[in-house]
Formats: structure tokens, C-alpha cells, sequence
């Protein structure tokens, strides 16, 4: 039986790369771990770059790691709500920042887990920094966290953590300047979609809350309407609406708006005559309705600035946390309010 020699190749390494370059290894490690603390020419940089990609070369993420003391890994928990084309973007946005800055971003799902059992799971992976939305994470959760070796964790959501960085999300404000608006439009009977879906109590109570006070002391009347995210559910809310003598709604955010105004259209309600409606997160879908939709346009805080401020927890761990209030309300009157 004849044998046959295969060879196969070597993977390459970084000096590899700097012989096809004709640069040193450390000009290699430099540009391929975007360091900005040595001046590179930008001619340097393409040779570099030309030469990994002819050769097939990719940095070693655990060596690098060893040599830094650190990983670059960046954990962002998959979130177990649904999360609408607002915060999509930010999480785009946020994740090219870091991106940018040499960290990896993971999104990672903790199915049934939920708090400090889901931060046990998150710790297994050792990332250098964890960017959690919503709540659930307590201080001991931070605690894990930080003892498996994260330098960094940040909560996005309506309150703080002890031992975390935290960005504070005011949805009351949403709230208070949806009712408030309405309330000089003229409306008196005002209902407030509160979402049926799971996990978006968060930001519904909060939002409820806000219109509930932009309205005491007034003569207005506030109504809570449950509402899931179907056709169906809409069309039932719809179909008592009349009955309700609500003149206005506030829907939650510009999805559930559009959503419940086909449904009242379909029952023959006019937009804004009988029934004005206000969402929030300023869609482009909103846009183009007809009648336009009047909305709360929410200023998320930039992707940048966020990364940023991973980078300062991670090079500056026994730093005091930080906490800063985003989330900037204000509405967009169009034609359906």
C-alpha cells in the first residue's frame, strides 16, 4: 500500500508577518493591536495590514490577554425583552465604539437564567468588562463578576448597583412629557398603553408613572390600558374604546402606536378628532403614517461616549463608579395629536 505525505502548513505568526512587511515585530504588534501610544506611518500600517491578510494571520486573543494582564473581551448579555430599532442602533453604535478602541464585543444569551445566577454564568467567560441592560444584577452579582476578573461593569437602566458604573434611563420623563402634551391638546381622558409582554415592566411602570404625574392636580383622568403586541389584542382595545370615553393615548412607544391606530381606524375612529395618540423613540415609520404620528423623541446616550467610558473603568479599576443620567425626552407634535 503506497502511503501519501500531505503537508501541512504552519500557522503563521506575527514574525512571519513582519518579514513579508519588513518591519519588526513589535511595528506588528503595534498596528495589529491598534495602539495609538506609538506613531506608525499610515504606508506602514497597509504593509502590515496587506502582508496578515496574504499570510492568513490573526492576533491571539489569550496571548494577548496574558500579555496585558487582562482580557479585551466586553460581555453585553443578550436581552431577554424585546428591544425596538432605537436601541438596536445604540447597541450598533456602541458595539463599533468599542470596536474602535480594541475590545471585542460578545452578545451573549443566558436562557433562564436571570440576576446573580446569570452573572455566575457571565463570569465563566472572563470578559474585562460587562455591559448589562435592564435589572436584575445585584451587588453580589458585581461581585462575582469583579472577582473573576472584570475590571468593568456597567448597568443601563432605572437605578444604580452598588459597585457598578451605571447609566440611569429616565423613562418617567418619557411619560411626563407624553401626558403633558396631551393634556394641552386639550384632552381630559387619557389611556396609557402598559405593554402585556414580559420583562417590559421596567420601562412601562416608570412611563405610566410620569404621565400619572404630569397630571395630578389637573381635571384630567388617567386610564391604564393593557395591551399585547398583536393584532388581535389591538382590535379588542379598539372595539371598547368608544365605551371608555377616552379621548387620547399615550402608546407606550411608537410600535404600540401604530399598531392600536390601524386598530381604531378599522373601527372608524378619527385621528385626532375622537381619539389623539402619542408614542415614543421618534421611528421613521412614524414619518410616513398618515396621519403623522406624534412622538417622544428619546436621546439615547452615543455609543462613543459609552465606550469611552468603558476604556477609563477598565485602565482605572479602583476608580469610584460613576452613574449618569441619559435618556432625554422631548415631543414631536405631528398630526396625530
Amino acid at each position: 500500500m503506497r502511503s501519501v505525505m500531505v503537508q501541512i502548513p504552519n500557522t503563521p505568526t506575527s514574525a512571519d508577518v513582519a518579514r513579508l512587511a519588513g518591519v519588526s515585530r513589535a511595528t506588528v504588534s503595534y498596528v495589529l493591536n491598534n495602539t495609538s501610544a506609538v506613531r506608525i506611518s499610515e504606508p506602514t500600517r497597509r504593509r502590515v495590514h496587506e502582508a496578515a491578510r496574504e499570510l492568513g494571520y490573526v492576533p491571539h486573543a489569550g496571548a494577548r490577554s496574558l500579555r496585558a494582564g487582562h482580557s479585551r473581551l466586553v460581555l453585553m448579555p443578550a436581552p431577554a425583552i424585546p428591544v425596538g430599532p432605537l436601541y438596536s442602533r445604540f447597541l450598533n453604535e456602541l458595539q463599533w465604539a468599542l470596536g474602535r478602541l480594541d475590545y471585542t464585543v460578545v452578545q451573549y444569551g443566558t436562557v433562564g437564567l436571570q440576576g446573580d445566577e446569570a452573572a455566575r454564568a457571565w463570569a465563566e467567560l472572563r470578559p474585562v468588562a460587562v455591559l448589562v441592560p435592564g435589572e436584575g444584577l445585584g451587588p453580589q452579582g458585581v461581585g462575582v463578576l469583579k472577582r473573576s476578573g472584570a475590571r468593568a461593569v456597567v448597568t443601563l437602566g432605572p437605578g444604580r448597583v452598588d459597585g457598578a458604573h451605571a447609566l440611569l434611563m429616565d423613562h418617567h420623563a418619557v411619560g411626563h412629557c407624553a401626558g403633558a402634551h396631551l393634556y394641552t391638546r386639550g384632552r381630559r381622558r387619557i389611556g396609557v398603553v402598559v405593554p402585556e409582554e414580559s420583562g417590559l415592566e421596567a420601562y412601562s411602570r416608570p412611563r405610566l408613572a410620569g404621565v400619572r404625574e404630569a397630571l395630578r392636580g389637573t381635571d384630567a383622568a388617567v386610564t391604564e390600558l393593557p395591551l399585547a403586541y398583536t393584532e388581535e389584542s389591538a382590535a379588542r382595545l379598539a372595539a371598547y374604546w368608544r365605551e371608555s370615553g377616552l379621548d387620547a393615548v399615550f402608546a407606550y412607544n411608537d410600535e404600540y402606536a401604530m399598531l392600536l391606530m390601524r386598530a381604531l381606524q378599522d373601527e372608524g375612529l378619527r385621528i385626532p378628532e375622537d381619539v389623539a395618540v402619542i408614542g415614543a423613540d421618534d421611528l421613521m415609520l412614524g414619518r410616513l403614517l398618515r396621519p403623522r404620528l406624534s412622538t417622544v423623541h428619546v436621546e439615547l446616550p452615543s455609543g462613543r461616549e459609552l465606550a469611552e467610558l468603558v476604556d477609563r473603568a477598565v485602565r482605572d479599576p479602583g476608580a469610584e463608579p460613576e452613574a449618569h443620567k441619559v435618556l432625554g425626552a422631548s415631543v414631536i407634535h405631528r398630526d396625530s395629536s
